[in-house]
This record gives C-alpha cells, sequence and structure tokens, in this order.
C-alpha cells in the first residue's frame, strides 16, 4: 500500500503544481503585537504545563475514549447496531487499542488544531488500519486546479519509511478545530486560551520563588550619602550571600544608616489566588470545559446527574463525537446504509433508582421490549420477551373510531318476545270453530 501510494506522490508532484497553505500549523501564536520579538510566545508544550490546561485537554480526550464505538446499519427507518463488521474496530493499528486511538485523536486535535490519519487499506478497498501521523511533520499543499494533497515527513511508527512530497486527500482523514483564518486550517483554543496559561504559569513561578525564599520579598539596600560601584556590589554580594534563598529571614545588621525596603509585592496584595482563578476559568471557557469537570469551580446543585453529563455533552463534548464518526464513515468508506456510532450510555449514566424508573415506564408504556430494558442491566433475553407489550383495555384510536360509529354509547332496550306466526294462529282458530259446529250439531 505505502509503494503505490509513493508512485501517487510522485506522480502528482511531476503532474500538479502544488502550493503549500499559508498559515502554519506549529507556529506558536502572539497574543498581542510584538510579543514575538519580547520572547512572549505561546509554546503547546508549554502551555500544557499548566494544570488547567492539562486538566481539560485529558479530560476531553478521556471521557470521548471511553464511549464505545459500534457499528449501526439504516434498517426500517432506524439506525441499529448490526454485525457488520470492520478491521478498525477490532485493533486500530499494529500498536494502539480503538480507546487510546481515540484520545490521541483528540489530543492532536486540541492541542495542534489538526489530526491527520493515515489509511491502509487492501486492493479491495477495505480500509485496515489507521495511523495518526505527527502533526508537526505533515503540511497541507492544494494544487493549482484546487485539489488537496498532504506532505508527510517519515515517522517508522506509522510505517513511513521515508518523506511523502503529496499523498493525496482521499488517503488521510484530516480533522480540524476551528478553521479561523483558512479552511484547512484548525486552530487550537490555546491560540486564544494560551495568554491566561501562560500568565497562570507566572504566577506560579513567582510563588513558587517567593515561598522559596521563606515568604521574604526581595528589596533595595538605600543609604543616606551617596555609595561608590565598588560599595555598592559588596553590599549587594554580602546581602545576597547571608539574608537570601535558605537563609532569608536572618537578622541583618546594618551600619552607616543602609536601611532595607520591600519591593515586590506580597501575594496578598498582588491577590494572587484570585489571577490564578481568573485564568484557571478563561481556560476553562476556551476549551468550553464546565470548570467543576475538572475541579476548578463547585459543581453546580442539580440532584440529578444526569442532566450535569447533558450539559457537559451538548456544550463540550458533542462536536468532537460527530466529526469522528462522520470522518470514519468517509474515511472508512462505509456504504450509506451503515454508519459508526459512539454509545452515549457509557457517557451519561443515571443513577440506579432513576435508570430502573425510566426503563419500566418505557416498557410498560410498550416503547421498549422487555428484553431492550433487562439489556440496559446487563440481564439476558427470556422467553417472550422480543416484543413490546401493552394491557388488554388498551385500545388503538382506530378501534375506538370504528366503535364509535355504531353508537354503542346509546340506550340498551329490552329484549323483545319474538312475534307469533300468524298463520298457525289462523289455523287455530279454525280448528276451534270447526269442533264447536259440530258439537252444537
Amino acid at each position: 500500500m505505502l509503494a503505490r501510494l509513493r508512485h501517487k506522490a510522485l506522480a502528482w508532484t511531476r503532474r500538479k503544481a502544488l502550493s503549500p497553505v499559508a498559515g502554519g500549523w506549529f507556529t506558536i501564536f502572539e497574543n498581542y503585537g510584538g510579543a514575538f520579538q519580547q520572547h512572549v510566545q505561546i509554546n503547546p508544550e508549554v502551555a500544557l504545563a499548566h494544570p488547567t490546561v492539562y486538566a481539560c485537554v485529558t479530560q476531553i480526550a478521556g471521557d470521548i475514549g471511553k464511549l464505545r464505538l459500534r457499528m449501526t446499519e439504516f434498517k426500517e427507518g432506524i439506525w441499529e447496531e448490526t454485525a457488520a463488521y470492520s478491521p478498525f474496530f477490532r485493533k486500530p493499528n499494529h500498536y494502539q487499542t480503538r480507546q487510546k486511538f481515540i484520545e490521541q485523536w483528540i489530543i492532536s486535535k486540541l492541542v495542534h488544531g489538526n489530526t491527520y490519519i493515515l489509511k491502509k487499506g487492501d486492493d479491495k478497498g477495505r480500509v485496515e488500519a489507521l495511523y495518526i501521523l505527527d502533526p508537526l511533520k505533515v503540511k497541507v499543499l492544494v494544487a493549482d486546479n484546487g485539489m488537496v494533497f498532504y506532505q508527510l515527513g517519515a515517522d517508522n511508527l506509522s510505517k513511513l519509511d521515508r518523506d511523502l512530497p503529496a499523498a493525496p486527500a482521499y488517503e488521510i482523514i484530516h480533522d480540524t478545530m476551528e478553521c479561523l483564518f483558512h479552511p484547512l486550517v484548525g486552530i487550537p483554543p490555546l491560540f486564544a486560551g494560551g495568554l491566561a496559561a501562560q500568565q497562570g504559569l507566572n504566577i506560579q513561578r513567582n510563588s513558587t520563588a517567593f515561598f522559596g525564599n521563606k515568604s521574604q520579598p526581595s528589596g533595595i539596600l538605600t543609604a543616606p550619602g551617596q555609595i561608590n560601584d565598588a560599595t555598592a556590589k559588596r553590599l549587594k554580594e554580602h546581602w545576597d550571600t547571608n539574608y537570601t534563598g535558605e537563609k532569608a529571614g536572618r537578622v541583618a545588621v546594618l551600619g552607616d544608616g543602609l536601611k532595607f525596603e520591600a519591593m515586590a509585592m506580597t501575594a496578598v496584595d498582588s491577590q494572587l489566588i484570585q489571577q490564578l482563578k481568573w485564568s484557571d476559568e478563561k481556560i476553562c471557557s476556551v476549551f468550553k470545559v464546565p470548570p467543576y469537570k475538572v475541579y476548578v469551580g463547585p459543581s453546580p446543585n442539580y440532584q440529578n446527574t444526569e442532566v450535569i453529563d447533558r450539559i457537559y455533552y451538548a456544550g463540550c463534548l458533542q462536536r468532537y463525537i460527530e466529526a469522528i464518526e462522520q470522518l470514519l464513515d468517509d474515511g472508512l468508506n462505509l456504504p450509506s446504509n451503515l454508519g459508526t456510532e459512539f454509545d452515549l450510555d457509557d457517557l451519561m449514566r443515571m443513577d440506579t433508582a432513576a435508570q430502573m424508573r425510566t426503563v419500566v415506564e418505557a416498557v410498560g408504556g410498550a416503547i421498549m421490549s422487555p428484553d431492550e430494558g433487562r439489556r440496559k442491566f446487563n440481564y439476558k433475553p427470556v422467553k417472550g420477551g422480543n416484543t413490546p407489550y401493552l394491557q388488554q383495555q388498551n385500545y388503538s384510536l382506530a378501534a375506538l373510531d370504528e366503535r364509535d360509529k355504531t353508537n354503542p354509547l346509546a340506550v340498551n332496550k329490552p329484549p323483545q318476545p319474538p312475534e307469533e306466526d300468524q298463520t298457525d294462529k289462523g289455523l287455530h282458530l279454525l280448528f276451534r270453530k270447526s269442533l264447536e259446529a259440530e258439537t252444537n250439531a
């Protein structure tokens, strides 16, 4: 497969003029004009050292990675799980499980703004394995006719033993974050939250240095008269040696009118905790993670945990899940009646009592069959449990309409005796008259 891909790449580079997409993929973004010249850049590796950034990235990736991925089939107007099989569901590649594959997919997208996945298929077009590429080694190219290609760097883990100058787009699955500047360049959340992360890291570093100095602020030594450079240097070295670091807090004996004045603000003066909280909240906002999910803020006062999980799903996870499902459907070359779907029951779990009430109501209302309800609790099917049931006194609207046409609510009249046959009555009277005539004679 890779040999065929190399041949196509070389053929395309000879036939088409390919231009790299402007914008870059591993660019260190500036948070304000001139930041680059002042060495204030946001490097993803540095930003990930911030606890809240790390927590947001791993929370999203972990929550999506734990969802079971299943194959579904559109049948009789609904999507239901099917036994249709793809090698991807067993093991995406030779070194990752399905869970770790999905986690890395999300992490690459959140940190770098783009996820690039190389497809490996057989001669029949069936995808056998997927490899997530290093986003720093991939560049998007656009041909003069608008076709999209990808320049791939060597990656032994993905079985790319050499660079590929131009792999066609149908060999790559490309998932992007919001494309603010170009439709093929995703911009990571750190583009907006990097400054808050940098501020939080600076506060932590300053706090570490402050408390490393036994909570003693730095300051200046002043004298009432003029001090030459040699004397100033000697006093500074003496002060640093005897009254800073591990020796901070010792009693200093100053003569000749020397006076120490603190310069740095204390933790109270700089509102350290409030500043750290602000940076945490801003980071959560750009990742769209509720603060309580990463233990930054208090949990909402909801008794129903499902409500909390649904808010988190709708506001944060859904867009990532929908994107993966659609890209896998296309990347695995699935027919239109088959599709991949995450099982959200693994995310939005109700408490046992609420789940039992929900299933009982669904089965009692003929929405679910007993076996479908039992499956929610991992119970085996039972005989006769594969169809929904309703009570006998329940009637359909059509049956009630037909009943109303016959006016069944009218007052019932008492039953009338059957009328006598008039022929028999006439014969009886004629016989009696004949009998009376013979008697009188």
